[in-house]
């Protein structure tokens, strides 16, 4: 239960900005997957987890956020021992081994453990945020994402290895994490992302045969295509160009809804997924494209304001990887439908298909709206 006081700060603008974006998803979703009984399938789907998204919502609100110590082991726990389950027992799609299946529902565990990572990092640098300009403690930080990330690129999951990285960097950026430190890594994953670029060959000569190239094949010709996606264009280009071909044609005022070519004659793959923002383009326009920025850029915006307002350094910092996840999802989810970011599989937050990341992104913002209403320290 939640406190009368403290629904005096409850962000009710920031919970019309997730409903929103969620009722404008189904529409989409609807459209993207041809109308008809399929498209309301998908609909039906949705809004089912969208419902059970609005009682982990409820949930995670009531939690109060200074409690993350006391459940911390337990979070965590469960978070490794279910990437690790996945690996052993889970269901394989679109090349990466992620998935839970239960009757025509799926769970992918790696969407909740943003949460999970979210979580320990508040307290791990709540506990150290004066100490994170030192090397040492910067590093410790890292074990807290280490562990996950490895996991997840097992799967293989490049997608949501990034979005672990980039919650990782805005919650220790924001916890003042000197700026040499956070180059010199970078340099460092760049050194090791190009050896890993190189294949089987080089690293099997340099570490030996029982080392695992760090890209997966298909992983590197989708890193590549957005630079040139011409050169491959019935393949691993495909999307980009069509998706480029969709969100150009809806010029400003779009083809007008259910009235995409691209999209409903099916040249669009995953259009009610990852690439649901051509669906927007192309039959709304820069019209339809700019009023869903805008509700982004509120519910980004709103984070940042709760963030700084927030008092104690577990709830600043979780706010901090909560805005940092969003932030990220949003702008390689759109970059990649515009040909400008890699593609990486990571879904629009709260619109695109999918039960787990709607879910996962909806107890992201439960904890963040709940830490807005204790943003203030009680002073007896």
């Amino acid at each position: 239960m939640v406190e009368r006081r403290l629904l005096k700060n409850f962000d009710i603008g920031l919970v019309l900005v997730m409903v929103l974006v969620i009722i404008y998803g189904l529409a989409t979703i609807y459209s993207a997957s041809r109308g008809g009984a399929l498209g309301t399938s998908l609909v039906h789907r949705q809004l089912m987890w969208a419902i059970g998204g609005a009682i982990a919502f409820a949930l995670a609100v009531s939690f109060d956020h200074k409690s993350y110590p006391r459940i911390l082991r337990w979070v965590y726990g469960v978070n490794i021992l279910l990437l690790v389950a996945v690996l052993a027992v889970g269901q394989e799609r679109n090349g990466a081994k992620s998935w839970f299946g239960f009757g025509g529902f799926g769970v992918q565990p790696s969407e909740f453990a943003k949460v999970a990572v979210i979580m320990a990092l508040a307290v791990y640098l709540s506990r150290n945020s004066d100490h994170i300009g030192e090397l040492p403690v910067f590093l410790k930080s890292l074990m807290w994402v280490g562990a996950t990330l490895i996991l997840v690129m097992g799967q293989p999951d490049l997608g949501t290895s990034m979005v672990l990285m980039s919650i990782w960097f805005g919650m220790v950026f924001v916890a003042g994490a000197r700026a040499k430190h956070l180059a010199v890594l970078i340099g460092i994953v760049a050194v090791m992302g190009v050896v890993g670029w190189h294949g089987p060959t080089f690293i099997e000569k340099t570490f030996g045969k029982h080392v695992h190239p760090v890209f997966k094949e298909y992983q590197k010709k989708r890193l590549a295509s957005f630079i040139n996606p011409e050169v491959d264009p019935r393949n691993t280009g495909y999307h980009v160009i069509q998706s480029r071909i969709a969100i150009g044609s809806g010029q400003t005022t779009g083809r007008g809804y259910l009235h995409g070519t691209q999209g409903q004659l099916g040249f669009i793959p995953e259009r009610h997924t990852d690439f649901i923002f051509t669906v927007v383009g192309e039959e709304l326009g820069f019209v339809g494209a700019g009023l869903l920025l805008l509700l982004y850029f509120v519910l980004v915006w709103k984070g940042l304001v709760i963030m700084s307002e927030t008092e104690d350094s577990i709830g600043r910092f979780t706010a901090a990887g909560v805005v940092a996840m969003f932030l990220f999802h949003i702008v390689e989810n759109i970059g990649m439908t515009l040909g400008v970011m890699p593609v990486t599989g990571v879904p629009l937050p709260l619109f695109s298909y999918g039960g787990s990341n709607l879910l996962a992104n909806m107890m992201a913002l439960g904890l963040l709206v709940g830490i807005g209403m204790r943003r203030h320290k009680i002073n007896f």
